[in-house]
């Protein structure tokens, strides 16, 4: 089964303009992703999908393969332009964020095989678990709930909400989420396997009701029926969206160095 890799980049960022270019450290921050996910086992390729020259050159300057598109709404949609055109052969494909340069290959590796293991699924997607007050409720973090999730580590995504879900009716949220035998709650991470398939279908979609409400693009692929499979994970990769977070990146890399 063979899955490659694609990071939608586009250069203008409202929060931290051209972020994927900045080299403080040396590198362009896009080749730390693409090095992190070139180490993943279960990719073949990484392609790096831009509407940008300047990010395509400095891709293909480092070593990488970029594909340039056009204009698109949306990361998704623009890895499905790179994968009707140059995808054929690949039936797993995943959705890897360019701007978090700390991604696990390992995690990458486990949506692949989850897809593998889980033949009725069309995604799969990663979760961790949420043990803050502070992240749970913060709205700009996703949650999500999954079949099993508390008892096992990876199961069928029931619904995904900015609200903290599930609600703890008669429990205290604190004491849930410090109880040793697991939080409740899981943070979503936005990195995805899709069936090549199951991408192109869910792109010629329109956004669904849930989707426009929540301001959540995986909710389309729910109210579409499909099934996504959830594989909790402890490792996070911290994502870079303003100048502070870049900052703060910079500053790990050179006390590393």
């Amino acid at each position: 089964m063979r899955a490659i890799g694609i990071i939608p980049a586009r250069l203008q960022s409202s929060r931290l303009p051209r972020k994927l270019l900045l080299d403080e450290t040396g590198l362009p921050l896009i080749q730390y992703a693409w090095q992190q996910a070139s180490k993943a086992s279960m990719l073949s390729e990484i392609i790096v999908a831009t509407d940008s020259p300047e990010i395509a050159e400095c891709v293909t300057r480092f070593g990488g393969r970029a594909e340039m598109t056009g204009e698109h709404p949306s990361g998704t949609d623009r890895i499905a332009e790179v994968v009707r055109r140059c995808g054929d052969s690949a039936e797993i494909i995943v959705n890897i964020q360019g701007d978090e340069p700390d991604i696990d290959p390992a995690s990458l590796d486990q949506l692949v095989e989850l897809l593998a293991s889980n033949p009725s699924s069309q995604m799969a997607t990663l979760a961790s678990p949420i043990t803050t007050r502070e992240e749970w409720e913060d709205n700009s973090c996703t949650k999500v709930v999954f079949a099993g999730g508390g008892q096992s580590s990876s199961g069928r995504a029931l619904y995904f909400s900015r609200h903290p879900i599930p609600f703890a009716r008669d429990r205290n949220v604190d004491d849930l989420l410090a109880d040793p035998a697991g939080s409740p709650w899981h943070l979503h991470i936005g990195v995805y396997a899709y069936r090549r398939d199951f991408l192109l279908e869910l792109t010629n979609l329109p956004p669904s009701r849930l989707e426009r409400l929540e301001k959540l693009e995986q909710l389309r692929a729910l109210e579409a029926g499909a099934e996504i499979q959830v594989c909790a994970v402890e490792h996070r990769s911290v994502g870079i969206d303003t100048p502070d977070d870049y900052a703060q990146f910079v500053a790990r890399q050179r006390g590393a160095a």
